[in-house]
Formats: C-alpha cells, structure tokens, sequence
C-alpha cells in the first residue's frame, strides 16, 4: 500500500510515520532524508540539489520530483511506502502519478494555533535529538533520556513558524482537495496527546486495507 501523509508543521507527521512504519513494514520515506543521502553518496542528482541548497536557493520540484522516482524504484518500495514531506504542491502530486499510484492520503488536521504553541514551545536535546516541551519540563534543561543541554531551534520561532505555515496553507493544503477528488482521502485530528491516541485511530483506519 502506497501512503502519502499530509500535515502542517509540528503536526506529528513525523511521529505517525515513524509508528505506521513499525506497525505494518512500509517503507518511511522522508524527502529530508533522501536528500542528505543522495548528498552524501555524492549522487548527481544529490550534488545538483546541493548546488540549489548551497546558493541558498529552493530546490526545484523537478529534482525533487526525480530524486523520489529513484527512491520509490528501489525494490524495497514494492511491497508499499509512507511518503512523508512529498509531494508539496498539486505539481508534484501530479508528477508522482506519473510514476507511482497513492492508494490512500492521510490528512492530520490540527489547529494553527495549537502549532505555534507546540513549534514555539518545543525544546530539543543536543546529544540525542529528543524533543520536548516547555509545558512539561517543569523548567528542566537537561534532558531526561540522556542528560544533554535542550535548545530552542533557530526556526522555532514566532515569526519563523507563521512563515512556514503560510506557506503550508499557500502550497501544500490544497494537496487536501486534490486528493479529496480522487477519493482516497483520510482525515484525522491532530490534537489528541499522548501521540498514540491519534495513532489508535489511523491504525484502524489503516486495517481495513492492510489487515
């Protein structure tokens, strides 16, 4: 099964992907990680992305584009795929048709300003990339798992996260209609803390394809 999940940032997509990855063997697939791995194969269509990246430029949804192709190709992404962070726009969706078919979409709808107090609040360890929030640390610096120092990411900011979700609303949220038209849409709420009470009800949606 061919899975594409949408969100906006600090939506939990990550946490979800990681999860239905385990659960049912498909092949997690973060655009972020096949870039650094095409970059640091020294690929070509990796270095031509990293000469966009070093000027400081968005790299083209062509290269994006291509550089999913070759990964969904491998013979591990027979058996299914979870997509996570691609496609962006209907441009690379209608790219991604041309060369694989998404059996379902999972939409995680969340509240913005929810995201902000998540991404604005959210701490991270240096050592081991653990992530928390200000609301639950009780002031704590350190973290829990491995005593490293928690930061504030640069982007983890007011105005950097408006930013990013403009342009999710501006890019990528009409994904939701593309998808919706094709009738492989599924909508869940992205609210529900622990992360495993949203996941309880992806998973039963997801057993009824994959059970």
């Amino acid at each position: 099964m061919n899975i594409v999940l949408l969100g906006a940032p600090g939506s939990g997509k990550g946490t979800q992907a990681s999860m239905i990855s385990e659960r049912y063997g498909l092949v997690h697939i973060s655009t972020g990680d096949i870039f650094r791995e095409n970059i640091k194969n020294g690929t070509e269509i990796g270095l031509l992305a990293k000469s966009y990246i070093d000027a400081g430029k968005l790299v083209p949804d062509e290269v994006t584009c291509e550089i999913v192709r070759q990964r969904l190709a491998k013979d591990d992404c027979k058996k299914g795929y979870l997509l996570d962070g691609f496609p962006r726009n209907t441009y690379q969706a209608d790219q991604l048709d041309g060369f694989s078919k998404v059996d379902l979409c999972i939409n995680i709808n969340i509240d913005h300003a929810l995201l902000m107090n998540r991404l604005c609040g959210r701490r991270v360890c240096r050592d081991c990339g653990e992530s928390y929030h200000v609301d639950t640390l009780n002031g704590a610096t350190t973290c829990k798992k491995c005593g490293g120092e928690l930061y504030q990411r640069r982007d983890d900011n007011p105005e950097t996260v408006a930013s990013r979700l403009a342009v999710y609303n501006e890019q990528t949220a009409p994904l939701i209609d593309y998808y919706t038209k094709k009738g492989v849409i599924f909508h869940c709420t992205g609210t529900e803390a622990p992360a495993s009470v949203l996941f309880a009800t992806v998973a039963a949606e997801l057993d009824k394809y994959l059970k």
